[in-house]
């Protein structure tokens, strides 16, 4: 993706957006609300006009060459539009022809899937009956149907509990070990953090930084949080901000003070009675605030 614009009205959603993804990588769309993740990802698969920029996928330039690429790519949109008209196996069936895939084709791939999505024993079972962690791992699996060599994912575990999530997780794992190319969204810092090779981190549809999860971290971010709430915490920022050896921002009743050294400010807060801390490493939340910030948005 080389410029890419989109605009709606006078305003621009996507603005001279670039990126490439290397093929076998689990590479991460990160920003906050109406940073235009969704939008770059419709027009990644031609679903939606661009203003200007170029957009190659799998060797096919989008959107005019759209059909062709679509063709070899699975998809899991943000919410599942599973047809509750049939069983589980009969989603699968059905999709296949969407890909040319013969019934015969399509019913020799169904085993193999459903063993995948972990789903084997409600092959015959009604949409309805299944849970939302189910419905998930077969949106997961209808988007394997035509075997495709990239996978594009809208936020893939929201709303899933801990064990849904984790088991998401371990079968996109098996994906990427099995060559496959990965693009997704989330809102998870973990998720990020734990699958994607590279990210990249957007807001009012530019790329603020792009590279690994960890030098993302280390170039942006200190290396030390220190997080301070209590009810002295404002006379103890009162007395003590100027002496925090870093930055310090404060979000409704803590403040996260950024530190390359936490010694000395875990040693004078030790033993308050009024305040408590916790002291770790710098993650991707970290990061991912410092580049956005910490206001809410609306969805666009």
């Amino acid at each position: 993706m080389e410029g890419l614009v989109k605009r709606f009205g006078a305003r621009a959603i996507i603005d001279g957006l670039s990126f490439q993804i290397q093929r076998g990588e689990c590479y991460g769309l990160l920003g906050p609300n109406g940073a235009g993740k969704t939008t770059t990802l419709r027009a990644l698969l031609g679903l939606t006009p661009q203003h200007g920029g170029r957009i190659d996928v799998l060797g096919h330039e989008v959107p005019a060459q759209a059909s062709q690429a679509r063709a070899r790519i699975g998809v899991v949109p943000q919410n599942d539009n599973l047809d509750p008209d049939f069983t589980v196996a009969e989603n699968l069936l059905v999709f296949g022809r969407y890909f040319g895939l013969s019934d015969g084709e399509a019913r020799a791939r169904i085993p193999a899937l459903l063993d995948f999505a972990a789903l084997t024993a409600k092959a015959d079972a009604r949409i309805t009956e299944l849970s939302g962690g189910m419905k998930r791992r077969l949106t997961l699996a209808r988007a394997m149907v035509n075997d495709p060599d990239l996978i594009v994912m809208d936020e893939p575990t929201t709303g899933l509990d801990p064990q849904a999530r984790h088991l998401i997780w371990e079968r996109l794992k098996m994906l990427l070990a099995r060559g496959k190319t990965i693009l997704l969204t989330t809102h998870f810092m973990d998720e990020a953090e734990r699958l994607c090779t590279r990210l990249g981190v957007i807001d009012h549809g530019r790329l603020m930084a792009e590279g690994t999860p960890r030098r993302l971290i280390a170039e942006h971010v200190e290396p030390q949080v220190v997080e301070v709430y209590g009810d002295g915490l404002t006379a103890w920022l009162a007395g003590h901000r100027a002496q925090v050896d870093g930055r310090v921002e404060v979000s409704g009743e803590t403040a996260f003070c950024y530190v390359h050294d936490a010694d000395p400010l875990v040693h004078a807060l030790q033993g308050r009675d009024d305040l408590r801390f916790l002291h770790r490493p710098a993650n991707l939340e970290d990061l991912f605030l410092r580049l956005t910030g910490r206001g809410m948005r609306d969805e666009t």
